[in-house]
């Protein structure tokens, strides 16, 4: 070999090998942070409770509910008018990942306005509620929500629409499909999916394309993979700006459901687009509800 190659190949070797080692261990640090340290970017949690239903002239039930597994939740309920408590029927909202029931006080008048009353509910280690979040725990928290409305307050399922925000709709979607492997006759009267992506695995994978997610992540969240199963009619509502999950996650979630669904597209970010795309929502939750 050339006495000056194998010099240069040296030189190389000696410097390139450590800056190596650096980023491989950089990496596999980089996948162990985020294999347990993941429930910190999926849960995002504020026991603070900036706000109520009277804030805005709402009247409305502050209820404690108890999960199969003894944990205790704070929840609301909001009826549709003082003299006729389900109207229309009932919104069962699961919220999305971050805040709790009181960062969701703005969707109350909409949901009045269109004959409805509201349950939402906290999940465990969010506002008020007991515990610490986690996927099985969330499953158990929307079934005693589900459970306190249909046997406490005897509302029938028919009149009960499952609302689900982003991560909520991945929650929904398994309450919807729960329901519905138990008990045919006792479906939910709709299910709606906002902002909701198909998988949390989905979606992490596209932020991290370069870690392999598929092995790493902890949580499923999947919504697409039920919704060929759940028979009851759909409405999956989306911003095509929607800047935390992409619209396409919509898109392919209203392409999984079975008919009867509908797909409504909003403008704006992922947690105003309902508010910047008012009339567009509006009408678009109006017709879901007519036609269920």
């Amino acid at each position: 070999m050339n006495p000056n190659l194998q010099s240069v190949l040296q030189i190389l070797q000696r410097f390139l090998l450590p800056v190596v080692r650096i980023l491989v261990l950089a990496y596999i640090g980089l996948a162990i942070a985020l294999y347990f340290g993941q429930s910190n970017l999926v849960y995002m949690p504020s026991q603070e409770l900036i706000d109520t239903p009277a804030t805005i002239g709402l009247k409305f039930e502050d209820i404690r509910i108890t999960t199969k597994d003894n944990v205790n939740l704070d929840a609301w309920f909001v009826p549709s008018k003082d003299n006729d408590r389900i109207g229309k029927g009932v919104i069962l909202f699961c919220h999305g990942n971050g805040g709790n029931i009181s960062n969701r006080i703005s969707y109350l008048p909409i949901f009045k306005d269109l004959g409805l009353a509201t349950f939402l509910f906290d999940y465990r280690g969010y506002g008020k509620s007991e515990g610490k979040p986690s996927e099985e725990g969330t499953y158990n928290d929307v079934e005693a929500a589900w459970q306190y409305l249909t046997q406490e307050k005897q509302i029938p399922p028919q009149k009960i629409i499952i609302y689900g925000e982003s991560l909520g709709g991945a929650i929904a979607s398994y309450l919807a499909q729960m329901t519905t492997q138990q008990d045919p006759t006792s479906n939910a009267g709709g299910l709606i999916l906002a902002s909701t992506f198909t998988s949390i695995s989905d979606r992490a994978a596209e932020l991290y394309p370069f870690l392999p997610i598929r092995f790493l992540s902890r949580f499923s969240y999947n919504s697409i993979d039920r919704l060929p199963s759940i028979k009851i009619p759909v409405l999956i509502i989306h911003s095509t700006d929607d800047e935390i999950i992409p619209f396409h996650h919509g898109d392919r979630n209203f392409q999984a459901a079975n008919q009867p669904k509908k797909l409504v597209k909003l403008r704006g970010d992922h947690n105003g687009g309902f508010l910047d795309s008012l009339e567009t929502y509006r009408k678009g939750l109006k017709e879901f509800i007519q036609s269920i």
